[in-house]
């Protein structure tokens, strides 16, 4: 299993497959050929199908500069995933002189049938939660522990560096107004959800809190501003609402919030590496789902619960969303995306509470259910899958004005 760095990666939204990705990829064909003019790249299946709506297109042609032309062909998938990409590069007699097919995985990450992508190698000699919680009872350590084992102590730096964008990005998001970009005209809400939590009391001021910062980090996102993923664009906003209102509602201190982090982090590869957080792959459950067990997880254990009330808040989390499909509306990842982060955020205190009220003891353990996750994936319809073919993307009419 990878270091928990591949699951938080830094980058503009609004998506980690469809924007992230591609400009990795487009990046490493232009170090290829910095000399070259003229560039033809064709997108295939879920990555042609949403691309416009999450700017795929304008990602790549960032990077490339010079004469890019963009082929959409969601009708053909490419063996290795969904989200297939195919770079060609010309010479001046108009002639391709080099080509090269990869994929967008996932979080940003990239795949070709050449192994090119060996830069993170597998750190963690366990790989299921059943094995870490095994070695935390024998140990009589927590998650957070085995992550600083395997990782070194170097990790708290990283973690210390990842902590500090969610903050800026919560407080940017929480700050700005207006109405999103693309046709749908989202009007902002993280600002007005905000003012009115801090006039509100009990329950009510909690949940508005939670929401207000979800909707910060997913708004940004959708505008196409600097998030951190956890594990995806689309559900970056779920962690970060978690640790925030933890943080500056609860008094917890920032080294217990890294720890947190950390844990969240390992619950992110095991599902990475056990199933997939793709939402192209396995539909909206391996984003938001992922996000709210990495949320639920943290929580738990900023709660003070044992490691096995983590892992039960970490199975709940991923649970109650299997079979959530990914149907963003005209392909912007803004409806149902960003309400999505907002309930998963609140969802994941929710789960960390009753694990913590229990004493960890429960019939379906994580392993299990993000094998489920994943065969649930398999079984879907690949119209539910990130194409806006099914789901809210079919069914949904303008209003009329």
């Amino acid at each position: 299993m990878q270091s928990i760095k591949t699951i938080f990666k830094v980058g503009l939204g609004p998506s980690s497959s469809h924007t992230i990705g591609p400009g990795r990829a487009a990046e490493m064909f232009l170090e290829k050929h910095p000399s070259v003019k003229k560039f033809r790249v064709t997108l295939y299946g879920s990555l042609a199908a949403t691309g416009k709506g999450h700017n795929t297109d304008k990602a790549i042609e960032k990077i490339l500069k010079s004469d890019v032309e963009i082929v959409w062909k969601e009708d053909i998938e490419l063996p290795m995933h969904p989200n297939g990409m195919l770079f060609e590069a010309f010479d001046d007699n108009n002639k391709v002189i080099d080509s090269w097919e990869v994929y967008s995985v996932g979080g940003g990450a990239l795949k070709d049938t050449l192994n090119t992508f060996q830069d993170s190698p597998d750190i963690y000699p366990m790989t299921t939660m059943n094995d870490i919680l095994n070695w935390c009872k024998t140990e009589g350590r927590s998650f957070w522990e085995y992550v600083e084992k395997v990782e070194g102590p170097e990790i708290w730096d990283f973690l210390a560096d990842i902590w500090k964008i969610m903050q800026e990005t919560i407080e940017t998001g929480l700050d700005n107004e207006g109405v999103l970009p693309g046709p749908l005209r989202v009007i902002r809400k993280a600002s007005s959800y905000h003012t009115k939590a801090n006039m509100a009391a009990f329950d009510i001021k909690t949940k508005g809190t939670i929401f207000s910062y979800a909707l910060a980090v997913a708004e940004e996102n959708a505008n196409g501003g600097r998030i951190v993923t956890a594990p995806t664009c689309g559900a970056s906003g779920v962690l970060p609402a978690a640790l925030y209102f933890a943080y500056k509602n609860q008094g917890i201190s920032e080294s217990r919030i890294l720890r947190a982090l950390a844990i969240a982090g390992l619950i992110g590869a095991l599902v990475k590496t056990n199933a997939s957080i793709s939402g192209a792959e396995v539909g909206c459950q391996g984003e938001i789902g992922t996000a709210c067990s990495m949320a639920s997880g943290a929580m738990a254990y900023l709660l003070g619960g044992t490691p096995a009330q983590v892992e039960y808040a970490a199975e709940m989390g991923i649970e109650h969303y299997l079979g959530l499909t990914c149907d963003p509306i005209l392909g912007y990842v803004q409806i149902p995306c960003i309400e999505r982060n907002a309930f998963a955020a609140d969802k994941a205190r929710e789960s960390a509470i009753f694990a913590f009220f229990s004493d960890g003891a429960h019939k379906i353990p994580f392993d299990q259910v993000v094998q489920t996750m994943l065969e649930t994936g398999r079984d879907m319809q690949s119209n539910y899958r990130e194409t806006s073919k099914g789901g809210l993307a079919r069914t949904w009419k303008p209003l009329l004005p």
